[in-house]
């Protein structure tokens, strides 16, 4: 019989005893210890003796940090299948993605009839365990656009919302010996989980002759299914046979004796895996990787050498025919449509991705932290996107000094919660959600803007993978120049994979939301300017402006944080800005910055669509002149959402060749969003003359004319310099790509 290629791994079958209570918990951790892959409990929820193998689970995956769990397996009769569903997303959420889900169709009726559950008989039982695969999955795909409608007579579900979606693509083992329920393995599941105490010679052979066939004939490489064995205790000659001649590539030791565990994982395992490497070497078998099906390899796309992406990334890529593609078709406000997502846990793996990406240099190249992105730019149609999500360390590195390590692929609300216990925070943009690494290269606009400058200003250093893959530290002392292009410009010269920052001490703030008449909207527009310029620096905020609507009254929306915990001292502060214009309504709360975060940020799959308009521009002052622009703009309906952020203060404070980021003399920055058909674009140009600059964060354009109004003419010829240097092919290009300088290799 075949030897489908599957890696090695080794579990333990342990017994859910009850008495005494923590008997079982010492054995997975013990399994942990001694290097298994999986820990996994049978599961009878009539037996008083036993714990309740679903509770059991839960308490082990909080009492281990590495070892996958499973089921061995679940009694589906006595587990509603939707609730199961939710249960298991759960739990591999909250585990980091270490859940298998091991299924049986029930045996011991009497004692499940004694539980109040209706018997079934053989042929209904598989027929019921179909229909919770289905309505499991379906649960689980949050993929799809609407309600659940899944199941049949003895499981169905009926507009059901969809979701939570797990951590990982959680495998569906099914514990099987029969031809019926083999030939559902062979359609539906993702592995045969029997036990060895319960064959019958040749039982292996002719269940994967019916498990393969049926495999087929749904349109499934039978590599797709996983053959697992709950054994005693074997020698390793005897686990070798099973992987090369069965096709078992998972052994499940059933043992609760901490010896036998200890000699297995000492002795036996590490021989039996020399024998089957050895083997497979003369039989000239390759490892088996990732295996897809017929429909998700007819929707790979041309250009892209799909078997060639590396080992370290392949397991964990995700190709439009997966499951959890569809978290890479939208971002905040931009559709997408990549052909391959490359998701790296590690640092090597980042090279590894990078390497790929070389290889491909003729389809687009997206870099997606997390977060939602106002340019859109870390999504693409048809080309490579690497998500950084997983690297999203949050290191408090030092009390004294308030260094802290952050990833990319945290989010800023991440950040501000890690560092509310310390009465620290680092100052970024305004919505929780954003990622890290897109905002700490380009700048990074926040409500501490004015008190402590941009979130750039507080970047101590920076680990960069450069395009040929090398990883290099940038600082002030080491990589000067890299430094100082990633400040701003750091879409073009890598792929940032770690940063350190120097938090600010900051505790409770007062956070106010005011509704101001904006009927006078150009004098609104020029007392705000001036109000906030003359401001205390604690205090920074932002003006939101919407369309112009015949017969409703106009309004502005207020969003300030003033730094300090004292009252008397936060009305002081806003009391100037508050007389701008009629106060409509008002809010004054003490918060920290942790829930001034999260007050906007949102959990949940991104819906964004389509190709969004949006514009920014810097300006030093709001003047009249350029109050009567934004005032027409708003009133010929060209923009829906218009929104003025203070600068200023701080951000003045660096001189203006420190950084890649220039624009330090502006104390506004203005961004807004628009349709093609409202006009958007050509009302936008009439702002322009009053701009002195923009801020690619918020830009939809691209293009060598926006690159040129980001960066002043001697920042943009070191930038082309730097690139020359760093990415002379322009591997990083498709965020706002910066020319290398004309002597550059081609």
């Amino acid at each position: 019989m075949p030897d489908y290629g599957h890696p090695l791994r080794f579990g333990t079958f342990v017994t859910p005893v009850n008495a005494p209570p923590d008997q079982p918990v010492r054995l997975a951790q013990l399994s942990e210890e001694l290097g298994f892959d999986l820990v996994t409990f049978q599961d009878h929820p009539y037996q008083p003796a036993f714990h309740d193998t679903w509770t059991l689970l839960t308490w082990v995956a909080a009492r281990t940090e590495r070892i996958g769990l499973a089921g061995n397996v679940l009694n589906l009769p006595l587990r509603q299948p939707a609730v199961l569903a939710r249960s298991a997303a759960s739990l591999d959420l909250l585990s980091g993605g270490r859940l298998s889900l091991g299924l049986g169709a029930g045996a011991f009726w009497d004692a499940i009839e004694a539980m109040g559950v209706p018997r079934l008989t053989p042929g209904q039982s598989v027929e019921a365990l179909e229909q919770a695969i289905e309505v499991i999955r379906g649960v689980w795909d949050t993929d799809s656009r609407g309600p659940l409608r899944a199941g049949g007579e003895h499981h169905h579900v009926a507009g059901a919302k969809r979701g939570p979606a797990p951590a990982h693509d959680i495998p569906i083992w099914l514990g099987a010996l029969k031809p019926r329920m083999l030939r559902l393995i062979g359609r539906s599941a993702d592995g045969w989980l029997p036990s060895q105490s319960y064959l019958q010679p040749g039982d292996l052979q002719r269940g994967n002759a019916t498990i393969d066939e049926a495999a087929r004939d749904a349109g499934r490489d039978p590599r797709e299914i996983t053959r697992l064995l709950n054994i005693g205790s074997l020698g390793a000659e005897e686990i070798a046979r099973l992987a090369t001649e069965d096709g078992v590539s998972v052994f499940i030791v059933a043992s609760d004796d901490e010896r036998t565990l200890q000699r297995m994982a000492h002795e036996v395992i590490p021989a039996a895996r020399d024998l089957v490497d050895a083997q497979r070497v003369t039989s000239g078998t390759q490892q088996a990787g990732r295996i897809r099906n017929q429909i998700a390899l007819a929707r790979r796309l041309p250009g892209i050498a799909y078997d060639d992406v590396p080992a370290s990334l392949a397991e964990t890529a995700v190709e439009p025919g997966d499951r959890g593609y569809a978290r890479y078709t939208s971002s905040y406000l931009r559709g997408g449509a990549p052909g391959l997502v490359l998701r790296p846990h590690t640092i090597a793996q980042v090279q590894d991705a990078v390497g790929f990406a070389r290889a491909h240099r003729d389809v687009p190249l997206g870099l997606l932290s997390a977060g939602h992105g106002i340019s859109g730019r870390s999504v693409n149609h048809g080309g490579l996107v690497v998500d950084l999500g997983a690297l999203d360390e949050v290191t408090l590195l030092d009390e004294a000094t308030a260094r802290v390590r952050v990833g990319p692929g945290a989010r800023w609300i991440d950040v501000a919660r890690a560092l509310a216990p310390h009465g620290r925070a680092v100052t970024s943009g305004d919505y929780g959600g954003v990622g890290v690494g897109g905002l700490a290269t380009a700048g990074g606009i926040g409500w501490f803007a004015r008190e402590h400058g941009l979130t750039i200003d507080h970047l101590r250093s920076v680990d960069v993978v450069l395009a040929d893959g090398s990883l290099v530290h940038a600082s002030d002392d080491e990589n000067a120049d890299l430094f100082w292009a990633m400040r701003g410009a750091g879409a073009n010269f890598g792929v940032a994979v770690s940063f350190e920052l120097e938090a600010a001490r900051v505790g409770q703030v007062g956070f106010a939301q005011l509704v101001l008449d904006a009927s006078d909207l150009p004098g609104l527009l020029e007392r705000w300017g001036s109000a906030i310029e003359s401001a205390h620096r604690t205090v920074t905020g932002q003006l939101v402006l919407g369309g112009a609507r015949p017969g409703t009254p106009r309004y502005a929306q207020a969003m300030l944080v003033v730094d300090s915990d004292d009252p008397d001292t936060i009305i002081e502060r806003l009391g100037p800005i508050a007389q701008v214009a009629p106060l409509l309504d008002q809010s004054v709360v003490l918060a920290s910055y942790d829930e001034v975060m999260g007050a906007f940020h949102q959990e949940g799959p991104q819906r964004g669509q389509g190709e969004p308009l949006s514009h920014s521009g810097m300006v030093r002052h709001l003047t009249a002149e350029l109050a009567a622009e934004v005032t027409a703009l708003l009133d010929a309906g060209a923009s829906y959402f218009l929104q003025v952020r203070a600068v200023g203060g701080a951000v003045a404070d660096v001189d203006a060749d420190a950084t890649a980021y220039a624009w330090r003399d502006a104390a506004f920055n203005l961004a807004a969003f628009g349709t093609p058909a409202s006009g958007f674009d050509d009302w936008w140009r009439r702002l322009e003359p009053h701009f002195e600059g923009m801020y690619l964060s918020f830009e939809s354009d691209e293009g060598p004319d926006v690159v040129a109004r980001a960066f002043p003419p001697a920042h943009l010829a070191r930038l082309r310099d730097l690139k020359r240097r760093y990415d002379p092919t322009g591997l990083f290009r498709d965020n706002f790509f910066i020319e290398p300088a004309a002597d550059a290799v081609a």
